[in-house]
Order: C-alpha cells, then structure tokens, then sequence
C-alpha cells in the first residue's frame, strides 16, 4: 500500500517543456499577479516541467498583446521566479495566436513571435472556423513558420466532421492537444475527440494550457488515474514539447 502511495506522489509529466501556459501576469486571463504564477510554477515543477514558453492570448478586441505589452510582464514573471528558486528556465515568450484580423495586422508587423524552431501557435475561434483559415495556415508556411493548432479537439464545429482533423494535419499543420482536455475537463465529448486524435496519432504536442489553480487541481487529480499512465506512455516517445 504504502508503495503505491509513493508511485502515485512521483508521477510526472510525460514532457518537460510547456509550450501553452497562461502565466504572463496580468495580460490576459491567465493569473494576475507574479506571486501566483510562482506559486502554479512550483506544481509544475513537481510535475517534472523544466522549461515553459509563456503564451498570453493574443486576439483581437480582448486581448490585443503586442510583444511591447507582453515584455515587462514576462521581466517581471523572470524576476519573481528566480526570487523564490523555481528553477525552471522561462524561454521567451510566444504568444496564442487567435486567428483574426489583429493577427494579420501584426503579422505585417514582424510582431508575431513563434515559440522556438519556427513553430507557432494559433487558435481558432471557438463558435466558428476562421474564413480562409487554409490559406492563413499555407500562407505562414510560406513565410517560414510551422502552425501548429492549439487545442483543436475543443472546437465544436468539427466534431461531426472528423475527417477535418486529418485534413488539416495532412496538410501540414501540427496539433497541441490539452492535457485537462484528455481527462475530461472540457466534457465528454471534447474528451471523446481527444482521445480520437489520440487513437490516430494526431497530437503533436501537449500543453497544460494552465490559467490558475483551477487547472493545477484537475491536472493533479488526473495524474493519478490509470488513463493519463496510458496517455502518458503512449505520447511520451511521440509529442515534440522537448524537441523545440
């Protein structure tokens, strides 16, 4: 008995570095303040997270983030982890890439700025698919980024249309599916496509797309059931978190 307490307090994350986490204090509907980022850094490094890449929302008319805007709260962010000895190393920040008309506007910019390697993350609109959206996504591949498409297992409108999904994969488009998403957080039938993408080998990247310590509660629990072992041990080996 004891032995399996001690398994189940050492589970990790089956990757090391967070490429979609809302930590930037006070720019998007992420935590608010540095104290509680520093405080929802130190569950993750109990998770085995040693690297994260800040993605604060960038969309248009509520979260309208310029790499200006975003730059003082990430100083800040830098400076009070490294104030309380979370040794986990913050790279610079990218952003969540809504694709709309802010988007292309700093895109002409040169204000989009990828996460490493040229990879970049976008979202769609929840209520409907971006018009055009193949075009955007072959128009950064021509500008040297590689999309990659943040949790698309929650955008409704494609669960009745599954063959989208491969669709857009097949043409390029890398996916970053939710940990909380695979666990069932965002309900069952985003859990159901989840996992979907998961049986065909769909998801590129994982993220914990952690706002606050709502997330951190649900992901701990989650850790603990025998379906995130076998998630786990499935993408260990396949998502590309620590290859950027």
């Amino acid at each position: 008995m004891f032995a399996w307490f001690k398994k189940q307090a050492t589970l990790q994350l089956p990757f090391h570095t967070d490429i979609h986490c809302h930590l930037t204090p006070g720019v998007d509907d992420g935590s608010q303040s540095v104290e509680k980022s520093v405080d929802l850094m130190k569950h993750m490094q109990q998770w085995g997270i040693t690297r994260i890449i800040p993605t604060p929302h960038v969309t248009e008319d509520t979260y309208e983030n310029t790499p200006a805007i975003i730059a003082p709260a990430y100083r800040a962010l830098v400076a009070g982890a490294a104030d309380a000895g979370v040794d986990i190393e913050l790279l610079p920040p990218s952003g969540e890439y809504r694709l709309d008309n802010f988007f292309i506007e700093q895109l002409g910019k040169g204000d989009v700025k990828p996460l490493r390697d040229s990879y970049l993350l976008v979202e769609n609109s929840f209520s409907v698919e971006p018009w055009g959206i193949d075009n955007t996504l072959y128009m950064l591949t021509l500008r040297g980024f590689r999309p990659v498409l943040a949790h698309p297992e929650r955008y409704v409108y494609y669960h009745k249309h599954l063959d989208r999904y491969r669709q857009l994969h097949d043409s390029g488009v890398l996916f970053q599916c939710n940990l909380m998403s695979l666990g069932g957080y965002y309900g069952k039938d985003v859990k159901f496509v989840a996992n979907k993408l998961l049986e065909e080998n769909l998801i590129d990247f994982l993220g914990t797309d952690l706002h606050g310590m709502r997330h951190v509660v649900f992901i701990e629990d989650y850790m603990k059931t025998s379906h995130f072992c076998r998630v786990s041990d499935r993408l260990k080996d396949r998502i590309l978190n620590d290859r950027i």
